[in-house]
C-alpha cells in the first residue's frame, strides 16, 4: 500500500512517539488549552465541522486542543473530510488524496478512497492529485491530535485548496453534505486556517476578531469580504469558509471555542500568527 511519509515530524511537532504525545499531552493540559485532557469518546455525532489553526504545536497547540477535546466527546467518525490551504504552490486547485495511508509517529491513518471519489464526483472540480500533498504541512500536523483522541479507529480523505474562493468553498461544503446525507457517512470535517499573520498582537487581534465576527454570524461570503477590505492575511479562507457554508446552509450557528496568537505563548508580541478553533454542530 502507497504510504504517504511524515513531511514534518521533527519540526512542526515532535519526531518520536513520545515526545510526540507529550507535546499533545501538554497542548491539552497548557493554560491557552482546556486545562485537561480528554476524558474518553462519547457516543454520539454532534457536530459536522470543526476549524483548527495549523502551525507548530509550540503556537497553535493549545489553541488546536480546544478543538479535538470537543471532538473527543464524540464517537470516532467513520471518516475525517480534511481541508486545508496550499502553502507549496504544487498541485492542482484543489487536490484530493486519492488512496493509501498517511504516516505520523503514532502509526499509519488509511486513506477512505470511496468518499475521495465522492468528493471529486460531487463537487465537479476537485481532481486527484498528490503533489499538493507531499510537502505540506497543514493537514499532517492534525493527524497526531486525531490518532491520539481516536486511536485508529478512523480513515481520512485529505484535500489540499489552491483556488480559496467563495465556490470553492460551498461546492466542496455541499459535496460534503451529500456525502453524508445522501450516502450515509458517518463523516467529520476539519478544516484548518491560520488568522492573520504577521503585525503586532493589538492589530492581529483587532483583524481576527473582524474575521470571526463573519464566521460566527454564519457569513461565509463576509469572510472574503473584509479579509479584502481590512487586509487581513489569514492563511486558509477556503477551508474555513467550507465549514462556515455547511453552518449556513444547515441553519446553524458556529461556535468559537478558543482564540489566540503566537505572542499569547511566547510572549513576544511584535509580530504574531492569530489562531482559532470554532465548531459547527449539528441542529
Amino acid at each position: 500500500m502507497k504510504v504517504r511519509m511524515p513531511a514534518h515530524a521533527g519540526t512542526f511537532y515532535p519526531g518520536s512517539r513520545e515526545a510526540l504525545v507529550n507535546k499533545i499531552k501538554w497542548s491539552f493540559t497548557h493554560r491557552l488549552g482546556p486545562g485537561k485532557l480528554p476524558g474518553g469518546v462519547g457516543g454520539d455525532r454532534l457536530s459536522y465541522a470543526y476549524i483548527v489553526p495549523h502551525a507548530g504545536y509550540d503556537y497553535s497547540g493549545p489553541t488546536a486542543a480546544h478543538a479535538y477535546f470537543e471532538m473527543a466527546g464524540e464517537k470516532p467518525p467513520e471518516v475525517v473530510v480534511l481541508l486545508g490551504p496550499n502553502h507549496t504552490g504544487l498541485g492542482l486547485a484543489v487536490s484530493v488524496y486519492r488512496e493509501g495511508a498517511w504516516r505520523t509517529p503514532l502509526g499509519d491513518v488509511n486513506v477512505d478512497s470511496e468518499v475521495s471519489r465522492l468528493m471529486v464526483e460531487y463537487s465537479g472540480f476537485a481532481a486527484f492529485d498528490e503533489k499538493a500533498h507531499i510537502y505540506e504541512h497543514s493537514l499532517e500536523v492534525q493527524l497526531p491530535f486525531l490518532q491520539y483522541i481516536y486511536g485508529g479507529a478512523f480513515k481520512i480523505v485529505p484535500i489540499i485548496i489552491m483556488a480559496q474562493t467563495i465556490s470553492v468553498s460551498r461546492g466542496l461544503a455541499e459535496a460534503f453534505l451529500k456525502v453524508v446525507h445522501e450516502n450515509g457517512v458517518d463523516a467529520l470535517m476539519v478544516a484548518t486556517s491560520d488568522l492573520n499573520h504577521y503585525e503586532p498582537h493589538d492589530v492581529s487581534v483587532k483583524k481576527d476578531l473582524i474575521l470571526l465576527e463573519e464566521a460566527l454570524k454564519p457569513n461565509p461570503e463576509g469572510l472574503f469580504h473584509v479579509a479584502e477590505k481590512f487586509d487581513i492575511s489569514a492563511c486558509g479562507l477556503g477551508p474555513m469558509a467550507s465549514a462556515i457554508y455547511i453552518a449556513k446552509i444547515k441553519n446553524v450557528k458556529p461556535e468559537l471555542l478558543a482564540h489566540s496568537t503566537s505572542g499569547d505563548v511566547t510572549g513576544e508580541k511584535d509580530w504574531v500568527v492569530g489562531y482559532s478553533s470554532l465548531r459547527v454542530k449539528r441542529g
